[in-house]
């Protein structure tokens, strides 16, 4: 069950020490001022006359548009979707997921996919090249498997977990559809029928995002490293309107398919971070929103592998920032070896699909 989510006015009051390393300084209003721009200067969009400043923007949002999954009970959403007439898809990327796909399936089968609460009409799983029995259990649980490469052939395939997600706009068929993670451990159908929601009761809402408590080794909310360490710093500089997502990169979320279609997928783990700020910018704040729905428990990766999400990160916001190309797309990490550390090399994904309007086969079978 998800805690009761309350937002404090005072949720942009400083932390105890300044963010340049200076000294602690005792909690205040945080005042954010710019300098004065000389004549015929480009004035700041959150500084014209009469609106209020960004951060105002964010407080006000949290209070609009940031709920509990306990706001709005599954027979209220049974009755939305009815009335809507909106047919809800579930896609799982997944790759070796063996030990949890098969239970995510069976729950949301369970429970949201029944005679008396039909609310999820597909689940499909896509497998993005497994080497276990993903594919097979999923399928042995209900899903609707599909292997990546059986999507939209003519054009290869790349490795990455937006590359999976952009190709299942075309074999997904509800006006609404929702991302979740396969490597969720004791999964409740809290995070469907939250994420999924707000879309089906408020046609203002766009896209809605799962936030979670995130346990990293039994501590409570240290999860979400990358998080806390690029994305969170990457919005709150850059785009502030976003500063209010709690899980800016959690793989729980759901949106129109008219909002999908015309947006760019980041191939790699740029994309969560990617759809946030270019729907940001197609849709705008107000239709965007979150839920929550309690614990994310999940597999962690070791800090290398955290490493090369950062650094797609890092280059799905360079891209967006328009600051040009990366003087050296790669990264380099060190493990110990025989002979001392050792450098490894990554690449770093640079790759974005285009937004699936552009694709001739996704038209030609909305036409169908």
């Amino acid at each position: 069950m998800a805690p009761d989510m309350r937002w404090s006015s005072a949720l942009f009051k400083t932390v105890t020490e300044g963010l340049d390393g200076g000294e602690s300084r005792p909690n205040r209003e945080m005042t954010v001022t710019h300098p004065t721009l000389p004549s015929g200067g480009h004035t700041h969009p959150n500084e014209r006359k009469g609106e209020p400043h960004v951060l105002e923007d964010v407080e006000r949002w949290l209070s609009t548009r940031s709920w509990s999954v306990e706001d709005r009970p599954l027979k209220k959403l049974i009755a939305a979707k009815r009335a809507t007439g909106s047919a809800v898809s579930v896609v799982l990327p997944a790759l070796n997921e063996e030990e949890t796909v098969g239970e995510i399936v069976a729950v949301i089968r369970r429970e949201l996919m029944t005679r008396k609460v039909p609310l999820v009409d597909e689940i499909v799983v896509i497998d993005s090249g497994s080497t276990d029995r993903t594919s097979e259990v999923a399928a042995d649980a209900g899903a609707r498997v599909v292997h990546r490469d059986e999507i939209l052939p003519r054009i290869p395939t790349v490795p990455g977990k937006g590359e999976v997600l952009w190709r299942s706009l075309l074999v997904t068929s509800g006006d609404i559809v929702a991302f979740i993670d396969a490597d969720l451990k004791e999964f409740s159908a809290d995070f469907v029928s939250g994420i999924v929601g707000p879309l089906l009761t408020d046609p203002g809402v766009d896209l809605v995002k799962a936030m979670y408590d995130r346990p990293l080794g039994g501590a409570a909310g240290q999860g979400g490293r990358v998080t806390e360490l690029m994305a969170r710093p990457l919005l709150n500089m850059h785009w502030p309107q976003l500063a209010g997502f709690v899980q800016p990169l959690g793989g729980e979320y759901a949106a129109r398919r008219s909002l999908l279609e015309q947006l760019p997928f980041p191939v790699g783990y740029g994309v969560e971070l990617g759809m946030l700020v270019d729907a940001l910018h197609l849709v705008g704040l107000d239709a965007l929103a979150q839920v929550d729905v309690g614990v994310r428990k999940h597999r962690h990766q070791d800090g290398q592998a955290l490493g090369r999400m950062s650094a797609a990160i890092y280059r799905t916001a360079q891209l967006r920032l328009a600051r040009g190309h990366m003087i050296r797309p790669s990264l380099t990490q060190f493990e110990r070896g025989d002979a001392g550390f050792e450098p490894r090399t990554y690449s770093v994904d640079t790759e974005e699909r285009p937004p699936m309007a552009e694709i001739e086969e996704y038209v030609e079978r909305k036409a169908a």
